[in-house]
């Protein structure tokens, strides 16, 4: 479980708050599992998480015993002691000792061997000495994108012993109560920048497959660092479904944001503002560079982008200003291009309210694209049986991505902090928080 990475960079509060609607929230318990708890304590009498973990040690010895004698019994065919007639010539042949790793440390446990040394055991297998991680390991394969036989496969050629590939599907279910968690964890009450997209994925269904939008939001705190703060699924990318997100969001806690970068989705702009009123929505450049392309000949795309680029590269607005007269002059021959930037000026015209290494940061949605892209690597190889298949994969990235993110800040996020509060008013919005 990779919540570390969320409580390094949550606030006491926030972990206090957390730990409470937890404690609301009673976990309903296996009896037996129960029970058992209740005869460990009882026997081993506990005073600290170190004397819970020597007695879970003592334990497993016994239980990987227990375990390899079903399998020798499996194997012979006959329970120890039975005196009754015999399929086989074979016998047991006494025991060997083998000291195992596990996540516990090591323990020392009795291996049942067989007169003609035929006996394979499969939970630890013959010179496999390290039993601890397994289900980790299962856990990065299936975040990398292989499939259950694929791991199945692995898992024996490297280890020695079989797993089946449902037993990969139970270990993968294992994290669909923690995603569960993270998509309903309280988030931040500000963040500097929000970006939005939607990527599609093939969903079977009973009797046909259809395409899934998977609606992703990436955000930057105060402090530059990265999260994604939730993951939807839907049949279609709308206005109102982006609407229905950004209520969720604000009930799980945001309270403010600076910025959201976004693509075109119709009407998502008035959305996101009657929710946020005082954001500032900001069409990503790129997707009008793709939008307006479309409107010219394939020979002159090199010409006609760099063109662009001295518009919204400007070094101020006026200079930009200028260089749009020119480039609507050059280019009149494909009015539809030319008007999808006229319709869509105002979103240049405003990245110079900024400093350019906040123009950087908020005239593309290629941040949260990169995510998009990082998921699509283990979503290529076809259509998902179910939507929690898709969502456990898609979760199990995340936390690849936290892990390659390390809570750091975002490159040159000092410059950012310093253009960004050269306006009072988002100052005073920062300030507020950072008083918090």
């Amino acid at each position: 479980m990779h919540f570390s990475f969320l409580e390094k960079c949550d606030t006491m509060e926030r972990k206090k708050e957390k730990m409470e609607n937890l404690e609301m929230a009673r976990i309903k318990r296996n009896p037996q599992a129960v029970a058992l708890a209740q005869q460990i304590i009882s026997q081993y009498r506990p005073q600290n998480v170190a004397d819970m973990e020597d007695a879970l040690k003592d334990i497993f010895g016994p239980m990987f015993e227990a375990m390899l004698q079903g399998e020798m019994n499996n194997h012979l065919g006959y329970e120890n002691n039975d005196h009754g007639a015999k399929s086989t010539a074979n016998r047991r042949n006494g025991y060997g000792t083998k000291t195992i790793k596990t996540t516990k440390g090591n323990v020392e446990i009795n291996v049942p061997r067989d007169r003609d040394a035929s006996f394979e055991p499969q939970i630890i297998p013959k010179r496999e000495k390290d039993v601890s991680g397994i289900e980790d390991k299962v856990l990065a394969m299936y975040a990398k994108g292989m499939s259950q036989r694929d791991i199945s496969s692995t898992i024996e050629e490297i280890y020695g012993f079989n797993i089946s590939a449902e037993t990969v599907s139970d270990i993968t279910d294992s994290v669909l109560n923690k995603l569960e968690e993270w998509q309903s964890r309280p988030l931040k009450k500000f963040y500097t920048f929000l970006f939005v997209d939607c990527m599609y994925v093939t969903i079977r269904g009973d009797y046909e497959t259809k395409e899934y939008a998977v609606y992703t939001i990436l955000g930057y705190d105060i402090n530059g660092t990265k999260d994604i703060l939730g993951l939807w699924l839907n049949e279609t990318e709308s206005k109102h479904v982006w609407m229905q997100i950004f209520d969720e969001i604000k009930n799980r806690g945001v309270e403010d944001i600076l910025f959201i970068s976004m693509d075109g989705v119709s009407g998502l702009e008035d959305g996101a503002k009657s929710i946020f009123p005082d954001v500032v929505v900001q069409r990503c450049i790129v997707h009008l560079i793709r939008n307006s392309i479309k409107y010219i000949p394939s020979k002159d795309y090199k010409v006609f982008t760099a063109a662009l680029k001295k518009v919204y590269e400007a070094t101020s607005l006026k200079a930009c200003i200028s260089e749009f007269e020119k480039f609507k002059q050059a280019w009149s021959a494909y009015p539809g291009a030319v008007d999808v930037w006229v319709r869509n000026f105002k979103h240049v015209e405003q990245l110079f309210n900024y400093g350019s290494a906040v123009r950087k940061i908020m005239y593309t949605t290629n941040a949260v694209e990169s995510v998009n892209s990082s998921f699509r690597k283990v979503t290529q190889k076809g259509a998902f049986p179910h939507e929690n298949a898709l969502l456990k994969l898609l979760y199990l990235r995340i936390t690849e991505l936290y892990k390659k993110w390390k809570c750091r800040p975002v490159s040159n996020w000092a410059m950012v902090r310093n253009q960004l509060i050269t306006d009072e008013k988002i100052k005073e919005r920062i300030l507020k928080y950072e008083r918090e």
